[in-house]
């Protein structure tokens, strides 16, 4: 036995090996007649010829970790997991700075309510920590669409939105925040 080298012929279609990286996310069995043979399934149908006949069987499995492990793979930068709209756990992050004030509390609610209608999965980080603390997190999780409400924004009448994947960071009106969100939800939903 040896292992291909690139560039050699592939034996059957003669055409140049290329050699790759990869992981096996699912997989396919032919289980052949060993199975439907057997006293135990007897899978029997009615063959052409009308002669009964053992049905030949096979079985599927898909990884669903080692699709995950792939997905991060793929969908990552130095800071963390970017998870692509389709498969992120939760597809919005409503980060509140200031966990305490009210305010803050209620406009969270509100987009998180708005965000769950159009379909997102939200995730509240309501946490009294450190607002780096909180950002770096929201960063490795790698959340789509993170909202930032906090105290100073509020009085300027701003809050912070951010799509992880294409880095874009906006201040965006509170009278606005709900229509945008949602907005970029549906086009995200759309896509």
């Amino acid at each position: 036995f040896r292992q291909v080298k690139p560039g050699e012929p592939c034996p059957k279609s003669g055409k140049p090996l290329k050699i790759a990286r990869a992981i096996e996310v699912g997989h396919i069995f032919k289980l052949g007649t060993k199975f439907s043979e057997s006293e135990f399934w007897g899978a029997k149908f009615h063959g052409s010829e009308k002669q009964i006949k053992p049905a030949v069987m096979g079985c599927y499995g898909i990884g669903v970790s080692r699709t995950v492990q792939a997905v991060i793979e793929q969908y990552r930068d130095e800071w963390g997991i970017v998870w692509p709209w389709s498969v992120s756990p939760y597809q919005v992050i409503i980060t509140v700075l200031d966990p305490g004030m009210e305010e803050a509390a209620d406009l969270a609610e509100k987009i998180g309510r708005a965000a769950e209608s159009e379909g997102a999965d939200v995730l509240v980080d309501d946490r009294d920590e450190r607002p780096g603390v909180k950002f770096k997190d929201a960063d490795l999780i790698g959340i789509p669409l993170r909202v930032t409400i906090g105290g100073r924004g509020l009085k300027e009448g701003i809050v912070e939105v951010k799509w992880r994947i294409e880095g874009d960071v906006r201040k965006v009106a509170i009278d606005r925040v709900v229509e945008v969100v949602t907005s970029s939800i549906r086009d995200k939903n759309s896509s």
